[in-house]
């Protein structure tokens, strides 16, 4: 499994397009964290090509596995946005999405898109979290997690 490091509340790690366009896969901002476009990309390939509700619960899964490294969780995810290349996937989308936030229920959004960067994805998703008490808890030297690898 790739390495994921997080530097100055930035993680990264998660797929090759991080390096190639210069950005992080997720970026802590006070009490706030939010994560990059996440899909079903996961140790180097597409993940459940064909199928828009496991690519949904692994593109879900990458991003939930970033908030992990800052120590969150589904609970405090208040806004997700789904990116489907077919209005077809609409429901299975939504499927696993209730799956994973049912409980929470944060502020969602679903858009059809013309295409992802590569043609066998199906979903994109973004999350963004807020914790109170989450930039105190980072910038405590005893809690901090700059430099730590991730599963």
């Amino acid at each position: 499994m790739t390495d994921r490091q997080i530097v100055r509340g930035r993680i990264a790690g998660f797929s090759p397009w991080e390096d190639q366009f210069g950005y992080s896969r997720a970026v802590a901002a006070g009490d706030y964290v939010h994560v990059s476009g996440s899909t079903a990309w996961v140790d180097g390939r597409i993940e459940h090509e064909g199928d828009p509700y496991r690519q949904t619960l692994a593109a879900f899964g990458v991003g939930l596995t970033a908030l992990a490294a800052y120590g969150l969780s589904a609970a405090d995810v208040i806004r997700t946005r789904m990116y489907i290349t077919h209005v077809r996937d609409a429901d299975e989308v939504g499927r696993a999405h209730r799956l994973l936030f049912d409980a929470s229920r944060p502020a969602a959004t679903m858009v059809v898109v013309e295409g992802l960067i590569d043609s066998r994805m199906m979903v994109e998703v973004e999350l963004d979290a807020h914790r109170v008490g989450l930039a105190n808890s980072l910038a405590n030297p005893a809690n901090s997690v700059e430099g730590t690898s991730t599963p």
